[in-house]
């Protein structure tokens, strides 16, 4: 069966639902010392939901929003994988040159496509935007399983579970022979999955990977490979110091999902609330790589409401959760002792990301590293918040490795 086209249609009952769940919706006291324009210590700030939920009431235009991102060419396919057949959701956007490898660009949670909606042109076609159009190249932005318009698992699925989808969607499907894998988050993780599982190295389609997050570590015959240098000390402290003043969204993911998703499945604005949180805690507010500035200096309200509004109008909230527990079904973050992802890896460390990539020292004990940037700005959606820098950084690694 071949991709079929696929244009983002929200039923209206859905939308009326939506609205009047919104209006609907009963506020609640919070700590008199919360701070709007502050670090949001008590979780999702009420001042701000408040804002948000006026805007989506009387501004917001999910019509609008729809017809934008229907600009693109929108497909499903039915991929094969652990739980048999999956329609997978995708963007395609064939490019300026045909004769370059295409790339798959993968979010991640709470992220969606949404995330590459700026992204998709620069790099399928940058003659339009001051580049060679040499350079171009097909871009297929899925949908991960369980998210948004693609389809759900039976089980919770993982990443290593994921990505095999996403290969199938690339070389059965598409037709691909050989293409690059970029992701971040979730994506970042597939991509380290599928580069190890279908590398070149291997005899398979993927001749190299980009990320923004290294999440998939080497192991020693141990079962652990512990940073040595100062530098990977170093980080490896700070990025858990990071990581556990926020690790228990993660905790409930990985452990009670249906519980978190029997509240939020009925209420949009918890739905708001639980994602909003993640943007403003882990993105780059400044815009300068700094921990300071309001959300409103990286994102639009428009840019926010359209990712939450891809989960509540395709109810994949709960779905989405899943792989959290499904990563910890396939045991977790680790390679097998002494091996290692043999194609060459790029990657983009941004400042701000809640899960700091390692010293390229470490990156290099699991990975073919052939490119590692120091981003200047941007946190952990860092194709959405700096769509510019994210575009060049990535146009560097396939001009040279793609």
């Amino acid at each position: 069966m071949a991709p079929k086209p696929f244009t983002i249609d929200v039923p209206q009952e859905r939308l009326d639902w939506i609205r009047q769940r919104i209006a609907d919706y009963e506020w609640f006291e919070e700590p008199a010392d919360s701070d709007r324009d502050g670090v949001w210590a008590y979780g999702a700030n009420k001042s701000f939901m408040q804002d948000l939920a006026r805007y989506w009431l009387d501004e917001y235009d999910w019509r609008k929003q729809e017809a934008a991102m229907n600009r693109f060419d929108h497909f499903t396919a039915p991929c094969e994988g652990r739980d048999g057949t999956i329609d997978i959701h995708f963007i395609h956007e064939r490019g300026s040159n045909p004769d370059n490898l295409p790339v798959i660009v993968m979010h991640g949670w709470p992220g969606s496509y949404v995330e590459h909606l700026e992204t998709i042109e620069p790099i399928a076609h940058p003659e339009r935007f001051g580049g060679d159009v040499a350079d171009g190249r097909d871009v297929i932005v899925p949908s991960l399983v369980g998210y948004g318009w693609s389809g759900k698992p039976k089980t919770p699925m993982g990443p290593r579970a994921m990505g095999a989808y996403m290969n199938d969607l690339m070389v059965n499907q598409l037709g691909y022979p050989c293409y690059v894998a970029q992701g971040g988050d979730w994506g970042g993780i597939m991509a380290n999955w599928m580069g190890f599982d279908f590398g070149e190295d291997k005899g398979g389609p993927i001749k190299s990977i980009h990320v923004n997050l290294i999440g998939l570590r080497p192991t020693d015959e141990n079962g652990q490979l512990p940073p040595e240098t100062d530098e990977e000390i170093t980080h490896a402290a700070e990025a858990a110091d990071r990581f556990n003043g926020e690790n228990g969204y993660f905790l409930v993911h990985a452990s009670k999902p249906q519980s978190l998703a029997m509240g939020m499945m009925d209420s949009p604005m918890g739905i708001a609330a639980w994602i909003t949180e993640k943007f403003h805690t882990w993105s780059d507010r400044s815009g300068r790589g700094e921990v300071s500035g309001v959300l409103e200096n990286t994102y639009s309200y428009d840019q926010l409401l359209n990712n939450i509004m891809v989960y509540i109008a395709s109810r994949t909230f709960n779905t989405s959760t899943w792989n959290y527990y499904g990563a910890r079904l396939e045991g977790g973050f680790f390679m097998p002792p002494g091996e290692k992802v043999g194609v060459p890896t790029g990657v983009a460390s941004f400042p701000r990301e809640i899960a700091p990539v390692p010293p390229a020292s470490y990156v290099k004990k699991g990975y073919n590293l052939v490119r590692y940037t120091e981003m200047p700005r941007g946190g952990h959606f860092g194709a959405m918040e700096q769509p510019e820098d994210f575009c060049a950084e990535l146009a560097k690694f396939l001009k040279e490795w793609g």
